[in-house]
């Protein structure tokens, strides 16, 4: 019996005004478009589909594609692509980007970009593979050791895995600084239709010039990549570049979208699939008369406070959902301090609450505030 052709992967068709793909898809053909010259990773759930188009992608476009033997491997292998100056990614689930911390920390102290995408999964420990938000703390308030941030973007549509994967190479080759992509299981395995953009693959990654990359010192003086300094005051002074450097991420880099926020009563404050949730029930309540409008933070860090504290003045109050036990509820909590009443409604573990669920819980709220 002869053996049957293998069939031959093709990147998606693009001709059509819009293809059929998952959340980790998307981010993965993003990354290949955004020019990623290196991946590495280690498998996971609920990433792997991510990690399995990549090993496609990146062979279709002769970039290279690791499968790491651990996830430190993978992140320290990124480390090193990233020094000699090619655009790089890793990818894993909430467990696996634990393990990656302390590479991550040092491609912070570096001054190194790459591209690191969470697909959130219930936690604490082991867990399971259902949504969760859970790791926004790790993401937003430095998981790993060191006063550093990293870049922390969250998609709320397989549309937006694409758009966001993209946006995170070019933040993170302008600023020198490692971003992360924050999304939760549903997002990365739930398919819609996307628009696919900068099809030239050719030319992505090559628009910041790295004089800083060491690409061999022929015809000039050597590069040197390092976060090691042990004469003082080497270390500090090294530090506070890296806070005028965060400095200017958060002056010019904050993003949101809000929605009925001019004529709203009450704010819904929530990201990611939750946001499409928390948009569903603020719909049904307008429609009930009860006026709610929508906050959705974009930049989890940069956060952006000024413009949730603009939203919320002169509100009767302000609902926070996430899929987490209040992680963002700090975040919303500095933003706008104790002038205005802030509930909070959040699941854990891999639970998901309904629209049903938010509309009782604002009403009951609602109801019973004086």
């Amino acid at each position: 019996m002869k053996n049957k052709p293998r069939k031959k992967h093709t990147a998606p068709n693009t001709d059509k005004k819009r293809i059929l793909i998952t959340g980790n898809e998307a981010i993965g053909e993003a990354a290949v478009r955004a020019g990623c010259g290196f991946y590495a990773g280690y498998p996971i759930t609920p990433q792997n589909e991510l990690t399995a188009y990549m090993a496609r992608r990146m062979s279709q476009e002769r970039k290279i594609f690791i499968q790491a033997e651990s996830e430190i491997a993978a992140i320290n292998m990124v480390f090193g692509a990233s020094s000699a100056g090619a655009r790089s990614m890793t990818t894993s689930s909430s467990p696996g980007i634990s393990l990656k911390q302390e590479g991550i920390s040092y491609l912070a102290g570096a001054q190194l970009p790459a591209v690191i995408a969470n697909v959130m999964r219930g936690g604490p420990g082991l867990g399971n593979i259902a949504p969760s938000q859970s790791d926004y703390f790790q993401a937003t308030k430095g998981g790993g050791h060191g006063d550093y941030h990293l870049i922390a973007l969250a998609p709320a549509s397989v549309q937006e895995c694409f758009d966001l994967t993209q946006l995170a190479f070019d933040l993170s080759d302008r600023y020198r600084n490692p971003a992360i992509i924050l999304l939760d299981a549903f997002l990365g395995q739930m398919a819609e239709p996307i628009k696919i953009t900068h099809q030239d693959t050719k030319t992505q990654g090559r628009k910041v010039k790295k004089e800083w990359a060491l690409t061999g010192a022929a015809g000039r003086s050597p590069n040197v990549i390092r976060s090691f300094f042990l004469k003082d005051p080497g270390l500090e002074e090294h530090n506070l570049i890296l806070q005028k450097k965060y400095e200017r991420i958060k002056s010019k880099e904050r993003r949101f979208e809000a929605f009925d926020i001019e004529d709203s009563d009450i704010i819904f404050v929530s990201y990611g699939i939750p946001f499409r949730i928390a948009r569903q029930a603020a719909q049904r309540l307008r429609s009930e008369g009860i006026r709610a409008g929508l906050f959705r933070p974009v930049t989890l860090w940069p956060y952006p406070y000024q413009e949730l504290e603009k939203a919320c003045a002169r509100k009767k109050a302000v609902f926070v959902f996430e899929l987490s036990y209040g992680q963002m509820l700090e975040d919303v909590k500095l933003a706008l301090g104790k002038d205005i009443p802030i509930y909070f409604y959040g699941r854990g573990g891999g639970g998901v609450f309904t629209e049903g669920e938010l509309i009782r819980f604002a009403k009951t709220k609602i109801k019973s505030k004086p």
